[in-house]
């Protein structure tokens, strides 16, 4: 499936190295897909981590919540149940204009999709789609347990007048016991793993390193770097 560029790409990239709340990041990231809407402002990706909490997507079930004050939760417009985030976890949000690239919300979810599982293969990490369901998996072995699929990277996305919002989320080295207070993703039957519990050890520069690079492989080539904490 082509790739949702544009030609003549000039995207912003914003790295936050302290934890960001999630309101105040929502409300930043509302502003800008309006300025981006009325072309008052540059496509923007913005990689942050959260303090710990629970986010709730459009299609979250009450019963995936299953430790209700562990954290706080937030409800969220993006598509998408019951997520963490949390140190350790680099966040992506995404605000492109998809009119003037192309207004395909399967084409752009692919892509995202497509990002991950690039930037996964620089760490040697062989990133897969899993049938009927959105993110990012990896295959897991074990002599004593049958094979699974885990999960290392969400996604879940908001469109708005044709101007993207929220993102992906990657596992690099979260606390993994914290996605044990929901149902992540309301996927019951599959567990969730990490860079670090895949005994790949970066750090967070080095994932942000990556991520611009490989970005460019599947949105296009433009890119400018803006540094803000």
């Amino acid at each position: 499936m082509p790739g949702c560029r544009s030609p003549d790409d000039v995207i912003e990239w914003r790295f936050s190295d302290r934890p960001v709340d999630y309101a105040e990041a929502v409300r930043d990231m509302e502003h800008r897909a309006h300025d981006i809407r009325w072309k008052h402002a540059r496509e923007l990706v913005w990689l942050l981590e959260h303090p710990p909490l629970y986010t709730a997507g459009t299609s979250a079930r009450s019963g995936d919540l299953l430790s209700p004050g562990r954290f706080p939760v937030h409800r969220t417009g993006r598509g998408g149940q019951y997520t963490y985030h949390g140190p350790g976890q680099r966040v992506a949000y995404v605000m492109l204009d998809l009119a003037r690239r192309r207004p395909d919300v399967r084409c752009y979810v692919h892509s995202l999709e497509e990002w991950v599982i690039t930037a996964l293969a620089r760490f040697n990490v062989t990133g897969i789609r899993s049938q009927g369901q959105v993110g990012i998996w990896v295959r897991r072995t074990d002599r004593n347990a049958p094979a699974r699929q885990d999960k290392i990277a969400a996604i879940g996305v908001r469109i708005r007048r044709w101007v993207t919002l929220h993102g992906v989320s990657l596992n690099v080295a979260p606390d993994l016991e914290h996605f044990g207070g929901i149902v992540p993703c309301g996927v019951r039957d599959g567990g969730v793993t990490s860079l670090e519990d895949l005994g790949v050890l970066v750090s967070i520069p080095e994932v942000d390193v990556t991520l611009k690079e490989t970005f460019a492989e599947c949105f296009g080539p433009g890119t400018r770097m803006e540094l803000s904490g």
